[in-house]
């Protein structure tokens, strides 16, 4: 996991603890004071809420507990995990960056990609100026490796 990936895990984790805890543990309290907890969708919808928080809370904490953080900024050389790799497709010559990351801290839509991605998985080892051929769900993709950072 990367030092930012780890953070933000850290943060959500406390966020979860020091404010969701707290506030789902009182609207509880006052949906019990409402009387009839048997038909009382407020108390349900507490404890469901308590319920997936709680679960989350162990998730974070087991994740926390086990990680490896790895400066990516200490690294150089071929791809690696923490490389920040910028490839062009060779089909369209579309441009993409991606930062490849562990799983936990993976989104798509930000360029974190997962580490067991196919995409990822290709990528490592290679060089700039090498083509990668990737099999997607969508068909074979052929990349070339225009740059490696490790910031």
């Amino acid at each position: 996991m990367t030092p930012t990936g780890f953070a933000a895990l850290e943060a959500e984790l406390k966020q979860l603890k020091a404010v969701e805890r707290p506030a789902i543990i009182k609207a509880i309290s006052e949906a019990r004071e409402h009387g009839d907890l048997s038909e009382n969708a407020e108390y349900h919808s507490a404890r469901e809420k308590q319920s997936f928080i709680e679960g989350r809370i162990k998730e974070l904490e087991g994740v926390l507990g086990l990680a490896e953080v790895i400066d990516p900024t200490k690294l150089a050389g071929s791809i690696k995990f923490g490389a920040k790799v910028t490839l062009v497709d060779e089909d369209t010559d579309e441009e993409k960056t991606w930062q490849i990351v562990g799983e936990h801290e993976a989104n798509i839509e930000k360029g974190l990609l997962n580490i067991k991605s196919p995409i990822a998985r290709a990528l490592i080892g290679k060089d700039e100026g090498d083509s990668v051929e990737v099999r997607t769900p969508g068909g074979e993709k052929s990349y070339e490796v225009l740059k490696i950072e490790y910031s």
